[in-house]
């Protein structure tokens, strides 16, 4: 008998095999995530647009149409949820901005068509930075999101809704946003996979640009399995995004299972733009070394690209930041919209158009860097993160404070080099501090090597098995 403590915590590969058979009726799921919510969600705060009617009355259409025609899909009624920057239509659009809390979306994102028409079953949106703009997850319109491993601890972000509802049991897989670490900072702050996928492997109309090689949407999920499933579901062409690539014809759920004997990697403990906590490098560079076991090969090595923050900040974040919400007057808004964030908005007004270009003749140099120094590796691992979760009260980690804002919400993130690439990288569960709280391992890879990268994940999660570890997780009575 499936219990729903069973439900709560069964794959999307494992749940979905029961209800496209009808041995689990979607309708029962759905009581689960429902129930789930209403008492883990009121302590950790991830989905912030919730309507249990839609829910209860979704699963039962996908029972009816199971009943009726036998029709499902790789995804049948699997729980999902959808970050609050990605369109739903009919839901919330705010970017977790007071300025924008009416705002409704009036269409579907092609990453939600995609998962609509495998079958997944919407549960709702979840809880981002105002504008998505740094790597925690809090708003005036909302509030903080909590880390389920770790109460009164940053979640991550901006995806870090996203995150903490699928480490706290709230649906097996979401989508988040990346665009300087979004998906990969709170997936290994809440110890789970986050993945950044090639330029033009998912369509995203994130921007108001069509032309934005550095944002994407990206799978957060509890094993690198369902990863590469949810991938097969929202990869592929779409004339939404130019930038889209033909179909690679490449099954991702087939190729997790091909192992790692060969593959050549390369460790760096900061990929030199930062510093790093001793405590996480050392777990996370445990995690990698586990892959000698699977007949890999690990050495020490650092791509010599220089410092990317200033290029990656004037070229990619202020510019585009200012440019996506040009429309909101944001000294009207002094006190419902975070300092922080208007402090960046008005830096956007000094930057030039040879800042500008500056900055993308950089990242043009850093390029080659990397794909002449990718000739020798399959993958570049490093920590994703230079801390763990630290309490939500600060803005960064202890030892930036002070620092110019840039830095505050660059320096710690060993993510937005692979944004300022067209690159795949992904963040796997490799261990905890010693008072608890997750550390990631960043596995980035070449040129479309999405599928090494998922190869590399899923073969350090064989050999340190992470789903047997589930948050003590605060609930309402």
């Amino acid at each position: 008998m499936v219990t729903s403590e069973d439900i709560m915590w069964m794959s999307a590969t494992d749940l979905t095999a029961l209800t496209s058979t009808g041995e689990l009726k979607v309708i029962e799921v759905a009581d689960v995530m429902i129930e789930r919510i209403e008492k883990a969600n009121g302590t950790i705060n991830a989905v912030v647009d919730f309507d249990a009617d839609q829910v209860r009355a979704d699963a039962h259409e996908l029972d009816r149409t199971l009943q009726d025609t036998g029709s499902t899909g790789p995804l049948f009624g699997v729980p999902f949820t959808i970050k609050d920057m990605t369109a739903v239509k009919g839901r919330q659009l705010t970017f977790g901005m007071v300025p924008l809390k009416d705002n409704i979306a009036d269409h579907d994102a092609v990453v939600v068509q995609r998962l609509r028409a495998a079958g997944a079953l919407f549960l709702g949106k979840t809880n981002t930075p105002e504008s998505g703009y740094y790597g925690g997850t809090d708003n005036h319109l909302y509030g903080p999101t909590h880390n389920p491993w770790k109460h009164g601890y940053t979640a991550g972000g901006s995806s870090g809704g996203a995150a903490a509802a699928v480490a706290a049991g709230i649906g097996p897989i979401a989508e988040g946003s990346d665009g300087a670490g979004s998906v990969r900072i709170p997936s290994a702050m809440c110890g789970v996979v986050g993945l950044k996928p090639s330029t033009g492997l998912v369509p995203q109309t994130l921007m108001p640009g069509r032309y934005n090689e550095w944002a994407y949407h990206g799978p957060i999920t509890r094993s690198v399995a369902d990863n590469a499933l949810m991938l097969d579901v929202i990869s592929g062409p779409d004339a939404a995004d130019p930038m889209t690539f033909p179909d690679p014809g490449v099954s991702f759920s087939a190729e997790v299972e091909k192992g790692v004997s060969g593959l050549r990697v390369a460790w760096s403990d900061t990929l030199g733009v930062g510093e790093v906590d001793p405590e996480v490098a050392t777990i996370a560079r445990e995690a990698v070394s586990v892959l000698t076991n699977a007949g890999a090969s690990v050495v020490d090595d650092t791509p010599a690209w220089g410092n990317p923050e200033e290029a990656m900040w004037n070229n990619i974040w202020v510019p585009g930041f200012a440019a996506e919400y040009d429309m909101v007057d944001w000294e009207t808004h002094r006190g419902d919209v975070d300092d922080n964030l208007i402090e960046l908005m008005h830096e956007a007004e000094e930057v030039t158009a040879v800042d500008v270009g500056r900055g993308a003749a950089f990242r043009g140099e850093m390029w080659d860097v990397f794909s002449t120094f990718m000739d020798d590796y399959d993958i570049l691992a490093s920590p994703t993160l230079a801390s763990a979760a630290f309490p939500l009260e600060r803005f960064a980690p202890e030892w930036l404070e002070g620092k110019p804002l840039r830095s505050q919400i660059l320096q710690w993130l060993f993510t937005y080099p692979f944004n300022m690439m067209t690159t795949p990288a992904i963040t796997v569960p490799a261990g905890f501090t010693s008072d608890g709280r997750p550390v990631g391992l960043q596995l980035a890879g070449g040129h479309h090597a999405d599928a090494i990268v998922l190869r590399a994940a899923a073969a350090v999660e064989k050999l340190r098995p992470w789903s047997e570890h589930r948050p003590n997780v605060p609930l309402k009575s």
